[in-house]
């Protein structure tokens, strides 16, 4: 019997991946096919409908801690520098004014008492990380529209769990959300203060403390993404933003097989994308989906978030963000809802609140369209708006060298449109009086080394830099 399981989980896992290479072929979101098939084959096992809504929660919350991991690193501490104070700027007053405003429209709108609104609101309110990073984690984003996305989906996930915390432990009434603040406040806080201690001593056990066999090193570097987690939500933080945040602070990190451990870490949050939205699937009846009372306000709800809501609140608040025009349109469209909305949504049939099975329906469906739409729509808008997004090339095949210490002065860069570098010769670049250029990497293939050798945008360079010379801004656009 127990054969038959893990035949039919290790199938289950084979079409899951035949189907996440059929959305990529058919331009449809993954994600969005984990959720229908499996709302569609619970609909016609009514067995796998009865999972313990405390199974599935927790289920999702374990591969929540290994896609928000994996996404901090993903963006590292370069980047997320860079764009910090507007991610959490829009990360956390972004996801309060679109809940009010999910709420408000749906007590005035659809009928809603105050606090079912107020818990769709809530539910309804952060992007999400395990959408955006699966749109995004295949395509190369120029500028900081794709930071500012990945990142604000990283952090206004906490805020919206922590946010529907407060509402569930308060009780009704719009001073739920008053009298709530200091419990938030202090979830936020204490997941940044764990989030960055716990980044910066995994950061530090990667560089300093060695291990007797390779494989072991991304298995302490997610084992300790877990404890970060565990302690974060122990001391009453926000355990995913701890995790997210110590994920940013380690994804720069030069420490020994950080490609290993990233390829790893890469593998599970795959997997757990996969799963998560199985299990999430699986704990909605279609039957419930499909009632007029259900269907026709989540539609509603859907092209509201799309084309009035997140324009109208979170549009103002790009303004003081430099970004071109086509960016900010572009950053307010691919806003997508995914796995976290959904999830909260479980959370609020486990509390028992009257009429929860319509509110998780309801948030199925606008997760479904804006999966499907906007999620489908991304690299067209992102065409449209002028944003350069190019498909991350695959690289099936490796060829390097081991070092038993760091070569501390080796780097890689990439030429970026418009940079000192783009036209340059290889003699042509300041890399000081000892550094040189040792691999330059063209369409996939290796091109000629020699001092005449023309550099071209998109050209991926292996060089020796001087010993304290950043020559990084050589590579950059209009560095």
């Amino acid at each position: 019997m127990f054969a038959v399981v893990v035949l039919l989980a290790a199938l289950a896992l084979v079409a899951a991946i035949a189907v996440n290479a059929l959305g990529s072929r058919i331009r449809v979101p993954a994600p969005a096919l984990f959720l229908v098939v499996a709302a569609v084959v619970s609909n016609v096992v009514p067995d796998l409908e009865r999972i313990s809504l405390v199974v599935d929660e927790r289920i999702v919350t374990v591969c929540l801690i290994l896609i928000l991991f994996d996404g901090g690193m993903h963006i590292g501490w370069r980047r997320f520098r860079a764009t910090a104070g507007p991610i959490t700027f829009v990360g956390a007053l972004g996801t309060a004014l679109t809940a009010a405003a999910v709420a408000l429209i749906a007590h005035l709108l659809l009928g809603l008492d105050w606090q079912a609104a107020l818990l769709l609101g809530a539910a309804l309110s952060p992007t999400d990380p395990a959408v955006v990073f699966a749109v995004l984690g295949r395509k190369e984003v120029e500028g900081r529209s794709g930071t500012l996305l990945e990142g604000e989906s990283g952090f206004n996930d906490p805020v919206g769990i922590a946010l529907l915390g407060v509402l569930l432990a308060a009780g009704t009434g719009v001073g739920a959300v008053v009298g709530g603040v200091g419990e938030f406040l202090l979830q936020m806080g204490v997941g940044i203060a764990v989030g960055a201690v716990g980044g910066l001593l995994l950061g530090w056990l990667q560089r300093r403390v060695r291990l007797p066999n390779e494989a072991l090193y991304p298995l302490r570097t997610i084992a300790f993404a877990a404890l970060i987690y565990g302690a974060a939500t122990l001391l009453h933080g926000s355990g995913f933003l701890a995790v997210f945040l110590a994920g940013i602070l380690v994804g720069d990190n030069r420490a020994p097989y950080e490609v290993e451990v990233r390829r790893f870490s890469s593998g599970l949050a795959s997997l757990a994308e996969i799963i998560a939205f199985t299990v999430l699937g699986l704990s909605v009846s279609l039957d419930d989906v499909l009632r007029p009372d259900v269907l026709l306000p989540g539609l509603v709800l859907a092209a509201l978030l799309i084309v009035v809501i997140r324009p109208l609140l979170v549009g103002p608040l790009l303004l003081p963000i430099r970004l071109a025009r086509g960016e900010r349109a572009f950053v307010l469209f691919a806003g997508l809802k995914g796995a976290v909305p959904i999830l909260l949504g479980i959370l609020i049939r486990d509390a028992d609140v009257p009429g929860a099975e319509r509110i998780a329906a309801i948030i199925f469906v606008v997760v479904i369209v804006s999966v499907v739409v906007q999620g489908g729509l991304v690299p067209w808008v992102a065409a449209l708006s002028r944003v350069p997004m190019r498909d991350v090339e695959q690289q099936p095949y490796a060829a390097g060298l081991r070092f038993s210490e760091e070569p501390a002065d080796l780097q890689r860069f990439v030429v970026r449109p418009g940079s000192a570098a783009e036209g340059a010769t290889v003699a042509d670049l300041s890399l000081g009086e000892h550094g040189w250029v040792s691999l330059i990497r063209r369409g996939g293939a290796s091109v000629p080394l020699r001092g005449g050798t023309r550099l071209e945008a998109g050209d991926e360079v292996l060089a020796f830099a001087e010993p304290g010379l950043d020559v990084g801004d050589l590579f950059r656009a209009g560095a």
